[in-house]
């Protein structure tokens, strides 16, 4: 008799494709509207665009090693991106409020940053161990 084998899908495992799947839907925002979003915040057309080129790689990056890196990892490495989209989101508000023209920059020079760094981590995190039965090991 065939035994059918099901992967476990946890509400952590969610979250991530979900998070990589809204970094891909802001990528296209990015993409298709590189020009007026760019007047909006201040940046060029062409940083929008980069911005959205990498939040789409960082995003897909995201959503593939979903079954191959721990959720572990998947969360120390959200919170730290999270934690630099606040501050930088506010960082950028102060400037504008400030009259500086340079928050809309500073904000999307994170959106362009942030998701190269965390997709460069999570490829270099070490694959999870499966263990005797279908689950991968999340313990680290």
């Amino acid at each position: 008799m065939a035994q059918a084998v099901a992967s476990r899908v946890t509400r952590q495992t969610v979250g991530a494709v979900a998070d990589g799947a809204f970094k891909v839907l802001l990528a296209a925002v990015y993409i298709a509207g590189a020009a007026p979003l760019g007047r909006l915040l201040g940046t060029p057309a062409w940083l929008m665009v980069v911005s959205g080129v990498a939040l789409l790689t960082g995003g897909g990056i995201e959503i593939r090693y979903t079954r191959s890196r721990s959720m572990r990892t998947y969360t120390r490495l959200m919170i730290a991106y999270d934690s630099g989209w606040v501050l930088t989101a506010l960082t950028g508000l102060l400037m504008a409020r400030q009259s500086s023209t340079a928050g809309g920059e500073v904000w999307m020079g994170y959106q362009t940053a942030a998701p190269i760094a965390f997709a460069t981590l999570l490829i270099a995190a070490a694959p999870t161990q499966m263990t005797s039965g279908t689950q991968p090991d999340t313990s680290d």
